[in-house]
């Protein structure tokens, strides 16, 4: 794990309350993968006094082809990401990482579908450069693993659709839901997924509810899913025990996992639905 601080190259708008920040931080780029995070603290306040949890939208070349920097895609909902988006090209961030888990490997396959609500495509784009072999990341060498990625993105409405022209430019086929029908499909998303019929391996980040759904759907249509969950985290390193979730034992019970530590990305069907 790094901790740095990262000067601050771009933070713009991409949607509604929906920024995109680029952090000038070479090392951490080389060595950051699909599905992991970074924290990311205000420097020189205590208020807020925590850092926040961020998965990698996807990392930057320079002209020779080397990362040197990280993007991150957040949404304004509180204190911290209020200020965030405030923050200007030349300031400086705290940032450490990258911590947990990737997305593992899913083995040769045709498609890979992946499923986000709300702010959850995030993780998908680097996740979807990576399995078209048009990326490689924490130090590997490019090498495609799929012959198509697919994206079924729910958003309340169209105003909050975030980053769709990165995925289609990627070649990323995207199926679109809104809650109120202004984008695509009206309704929710694991209702459009279902509507296209038995799709797999899934990979799903997104509201509670909606991965409860997806991981049953997965277990229906017998395909391997992983999920990212959005689990609030205090530290990102598993000192503090404030982000566990409930995962199924081989003994048949449950028992607590770290989401910074162990996940963020499960195994759907480890994970307790409640």
């Amino acid at each position: 794990m790094l901790q740095l601080t990262a000067t601050i190259l771009e933070n713009v708008p991409v949607a509604e309350r929906t920024f995109r920040i680029r952090l000038d931080c070479p090392a951490l780029a080389r060595a950051i993968r699909p599905g992991q995070f970074v924290m990311l603290r205000l420097p020189g306040t205590h208020d807020p006094l925590l850092g926040r949890p961020f998965a990698l939208y996807d990392t930057v070349l320079d002209t020779q082809g080397q990362p040197i920097a990280v993007d991150v895609v957040y949404l304004v909902v509180g204190k911290m990401t209020g200020k965030l988006s405030q923050y200007q090209a030349g300031q400086s961030l705290t940032i450490w990482g990258p911590l947990g888990q990737p997305f593992r490997d899913v083995g040769t396959s045709s498609c890979v579908t992946c499923v986000a609500g709300g702010i959850g495509q995030t993780p998908f784009l680097a996740y979807a450069r990576q399995l078209l072999g048009q990326r490689g990341y924490g130090g590997d060498p490019a090498k495609r693993s799929v012959e198509q990625v697919r994206l079924y993105y729910g958003v309340r409405s169209a105003a909050f659709a975030a980053g769709v022209g990165d995925f289609r430019a990627a070649g990323v086929a995207v199926h679109l839901a809104s809650d109120d029908g202004s984008l695509g499909t009206r309704g929710f998303v694991t209702e459009l997924l279902e509507s296209h019929g038995p799709i797999g391996p899934l990979a799903g980040c997104g509201p509670e509810p909606m991965l409860h759904r997806l991981a049953a759907i997965a277990e229906q249509w017998g395909v391997p899913c992983q999920v990212s969950l959005e689990t609030p985290m205090a530290c990102g390193v598993g000192a503090c025990f404030s982000c566990v979730t409930k995962v199924k034992t081989a003994h048949g019970d449950w028992d607590y996992r770290r989401v910074c530590v162990d996940g963020p990305v499960f195994d759907a069907a480890q994970l307790v639905r409640e």
